[in-house]
């Protein structure tokens, strides 16, 4: 494990020591599954800092499941979505079978949990549900078809409709995150304005965006050059960082950030999966997907408006 098990308040030490799950059944934690196995971006060092820090709250109990190679028989691929709380996603590869595909809607649709980050919302171009379980994807040949462009505009969603390429990525560095729910449980406690640890900041990202609720957001700024796009630079606009959307029964958290090069190896530390920031998110957005509720406080060392934290 890179990091010290800790409590964040002492209601955490009292699940941690009870094993009392957060819907109130003794000696049951929250079941969440990591789902990973294929991913342009470092999945195996994403998928096991999920399993770590979900572990540390206390709250959950999580397996990895993971799938065969890019490329390899994925017919046999069928995990047991039901038995879990939360399905965690660091996946972006190879279509799943027909019939887990269709699993998983049945599982969102009657009241599962998702959470997904970074990568993920390049797959599944076709695969309209999980498109609509994410609200907003980028690349992996995403144009008009899959929905306006999703932006955040004086206090609400803008949906663009402008053809055009889904996905820029501008040059990587730490960037102010702003909170536009505050209410909202998952954001609750947190400050209006932080700085998350450098990081790839997605912008034109789009998608269906039903039911979807715009919980933080970034600036793309122009002065910054962009990548893996067609633009050039920073859209202007101010993009959604932390999302949820609601699924039939099913609540889904999805992030953009969270970039971990190809390649990297397992161990080492990243910025943005480090940030306490982007941790504090995860942790409380499988909370809330898995429940409705979060019981986690702020932690004393989240970022202020003038610096990122790290664990």
């Amino acid at each position: 494990m890179r990091y010290q098990a800790f409590c964040h308040a002492p209601l955490f030490c009292f699940l941690a020591a009870t094993g009392w799950s957060a819907h109130g059944d003794p000696g049951q934690p929250l079941k969440a599954m990591v789902l990973t196995g294929q991913n342009n971006h470092g999945w195996q060092v994403l998928s096991a800092h999920y399993k770590n820090i979900l572990e540390q709250t206390g709250l959950f109990e999580v397996d990895m499941v993971t799938s065969p190679p890019s490329g390899g028989d994925m017919s046999e691929f069928n995990p047991d979505f039901s038995s879990y709380d939360v399905i965690v996603i660091e996946y972006n590869g190879d279509y799943w079978p027909e019939s887990t595909q269709k699993s998983f809607e049945e599982y969102m649709e009657n009241g599962g949990g998702m959470v997904y980050g970074h990568a993920v919302n390049h797959t599944f171009r076709d695969w309209v549900a999980f498109n609509e379980m994410m609200g907003i994807g980028a690349w992996g040949g995403r144009d008009e078809k899959a929905g306006p462009y999703v932006h955040y505009r004086d206090g609400k969603i803008f949906l663009d409709n402008r053809p055009g390429h889904a996905g820029e990525c501008i040059d990587a560095h730490e960037f102010e995150v702003v909170t536009r729910e505050p209410d909202h449980p998952i954001m609750r406690g947190l400050p209006p304005l932080w700085l998350h640890g450098k990081d790839e900041l997605y912008s034109n990202q789009r998608g269906p965006a039903k039911n979807m609720t715009i919980l933080g957001t970034a600036y793309s700024d122009p002065k910054y050059e962009a990548h893996w796009g067609v633009e050039k630079q920073g859209t202007g606009e101010h993009e959604p960082m932390v999302s949820t959307i609601r699924y039939g029964k099913g609540r889904v958290f999805g992030t953009p950030m969270g970039h971990v090069d190809g390649g990297a190896k397992p161990g080492s530390a990243w910025p943005a999966i480090d940030c306490v920031g982007f941790i504090t998110l995860i942790q409380r957005g499988a909370e809330w997907a898995a429940t409705g509720e979060v019981t986690q406080k702020a932690p004393e060392d989240f970022p202020s408006e003038s610096e990122a934290k790290f664990r």
